[in-house]
This record gives C-alpha cells, sequence and structure tokens, in this order.
C-alpha cells in the first residue's frame, strides 16, 4: 500500500526531529573521544561512516545506486566537492567542541539559514526582499558586536555556518539525480583514501590513539568503541535529514532545525559553564532577531502560495 500524504508527513517530521535531536547531543558525544584530536575523529568518521553506509546499501539492496556513481564522473567529482565542504564542517565543529567553545558553534548554525540567504544572492545571483535584507543586516550588527567583544572574529562560527551552507548549495545541484544513501556514501567514498592514509601516518609513528589510549570509561576497549561508533553518530542523522526534506516542507524544515543550535547553546552555557558577558548577549540576541524576521517572511510567503496558485487558475 502506498502511504498517505498525511502519514508520510509524519514520518518526515519525525526525520527530521530525530536528525536534529541527535546533532544536538554531539557536544556531549565528542569529548568522550579524547585524547583523539580534532583531526584524528574526523578521519575516524569518514572510514566508520563509510562502513554503515556499506551495510546499509547492502541490507537495502541499493548496492548497485552507489556503483552507479562511482562510474558517473561528472556527478562524483560534485559530490567529492561536497565531501570536502562537509569534512571541513566537522573540524570546525570539533576543534570548537574540544576547545570549550561550544556556545561558538552553535552560533554557526543559527547563522546558518542567514548564510543560505546570502549565498542565494551572491552566488545564485537572486533577488531577495526588504525582509531578507533586513535579517542580514541585524546579524551583520550582531557579528559586529561579538567580534568586538571577543577581539577576533568568530571563525568557527563564520567556518561552520559557510561550509555547511556551502555543502548544502552543492548537494541543492545534484540532489534529484542522487539517492540519499548512495549520495553519502559515494561523498565518504572520495575522503576515504585521505582518512585512510591520515590515519595509517599517525599509527606508523605512534601518535594515534585507536586501541591504544584509555577511553572516558577507564579501558582501551571502550575508547575504541567509541571511535567507531562515531560512524553511526555521524550517518544516521543525515540520512534521517535526507528523509525529512523529502517527505516535508522545506519551511517545517526550517523551523525544527533550530532545535539543534538551541541544544548546543544550552549544553555550552548550562553543561560546560560557558560564560556570557553582556556584549556576547546582544550578539546573540541580534542574530536571533535576524533568524525571526527571516522566519517571519518565510513563513509569509508559504501562506501566499496556495492563494496565488488558485488565482492562477
Amino acid at each position: 500500500m502506498t502511504p498517505s500524504p498525511a502519514s508520510g508527513s509524519r514520518q518526515g517530521l519525525a526525520a527530521g526531529v530525530g536528525a536534529y535531536l541527535l546533532w544536538g547531543f554531539l557536544p556531549l558525544y565528542f569529548p568522550l573521544l579524547e585524547p583523539a584530536s580534532p583531526l584524528d575523529i574526523s578521519a575516524h568518521r569518514v572510514v566508520w561512516s563509510w562502513l554503515v553506509c556499506l551495510l546499509l546499501l547492502v541490507v537495502t539492496s541499493r548496492f548497485r545506486e552507489y556503483t552507479a556513481l562511482l562510474r558517473n564522473r561528472q556527478r562524483m567529482m560534485r559530490l567529492a566537492l561536497a565531501a570536502v565542504l562537509l569534512s571541513a564542517n566537522w573540524l570546525i565543529f570539533l576543534i570548537g567542541v574540544l576547545t570549550g567553545r561550544v556556545v561558538e558553534a552553535s552560533l554557526g548554525y543559527f547563522m546558518n539559514p542567514l548564510v543560505t540567504v546570502l549565498l542565494a544572492v551572491v552566488v545564485l545571483r537572486e533577488k531577495i526582499n526588504r525582509a531578507q535584507w533586513l535579517g542580514l543586516g541585524i546579524a551583520a550588527a550582531g557579528l559586529g558586536v561579538l567580534t568586538y567583544e571577543n577581539g577576533r572574529v568568530p571563525w568557527i562560527s563564520l567556518g561552520l555556518a559557510f561550509s555547511f551552507g556551502l555543502y548544502g548549495l552543492m548537494k541543492k545541484q545534484v540532489a534529484a539525480d542522487v539517492p540519499a544513501l548512495a549520495g553519502f556514501t559515494a561523498e565518504t567514498t572520495a575522503l576515504l583514501p585521505l582518512a585512510l592514509g591520515y590515519l595509517a601516518v599517525i599509527t606508523a609513528q605512534g601518535t594515534g590513539t585507536f586501541g591504544v589510549a584509555d577511553g572516558p570509561f577507564g579501558t582501551r576497549l571502550d575508547h575504541v568503541l567509541l571511535l567507531m561508533f562515531s560512524g553511526v553518530a555521524t550517518a544516521v542523522p543525515l540520512l534521517l535529514f535526507a528523509a525529512a526534506t523529502r517527505r516535508i516542507p522545506l519551511v517545517t524544515v526550517g523551523m525544527i532545525q533550530f532545535m539543534t543550535p538551541i541544544m548546543q547553546f544550552l549544553t555550552g552555557v548550562f553543561i560546560y559553564g560557558e560564560v556570557m558577558s553582556p556584549g556576547r548577549w546582544i550578539g546573540f540576541v541580534c542574530v536571533w532577531l535576524a533568524l525571526i524576521v527571516l522566519s517571519a517572511d518565510a513563513l509569509r510567503k508559504a501562506r501566499q502560495r496556495p492563494k496565488l496558485r488558485r488565482e492562477a487558475r
């Protein structure tokens, strides 16, 4: 039986909420992987994500979709570029989490919708309305306040926002023709030689932690298992996100995406005890106000579309 639209929407919403919840818990998970460095963890994420996706391809009988992608040079080049952007996002996020800057990392994901609008103007040459310009202006003011307050540009926030925004742009160009699971497997395949090469070098040098360092629970085995589980922690939310975007409107996706940075912000402030000075609060409030402006504009447009379709008939 074909699932009803309502059932598909419920499944899509559940998948989206699941994806953003899992992403929100990552700042609590990654510190468990120490003493592995951010680069070490990123390499392990590539390797174990690739293995998890291969298993899923076999179980779901979709392995041919993956091999067909590998034979398509043009698509693989685009997916490889997307993979580089995604790996950069992973690395920057890990640096933020493991150096005690979870709040700054959360700001990057709050900024992601704003960067998407900016990329639409700069890269796609799209025209935006006054509300969107107002949102960008308020966000720029907030970044200015944060830069002055911290004495430096919040590069972790900007790096996360732009790397994920560009990743989304690359994925959008191939999303219609590339199945989600096969596409992500192809992306990790493009990164696999670099990841395996790096892990081989640090193992030969004796600086790797896999099977050597003790873990948070006092044994080497738990450190190994936690590093291996990074593949599941990486692949599952991305696949849930892909499932959500196919079943629910982008406006809904845009609304629930704020779950992740809110959880990360709260984790940084209340669990890791990061200080929020008055100037920092002002900067964050500016970014949040900009998001309210953009969200209100997006909701207004979503409500107008059915009316415009009816009038067009």
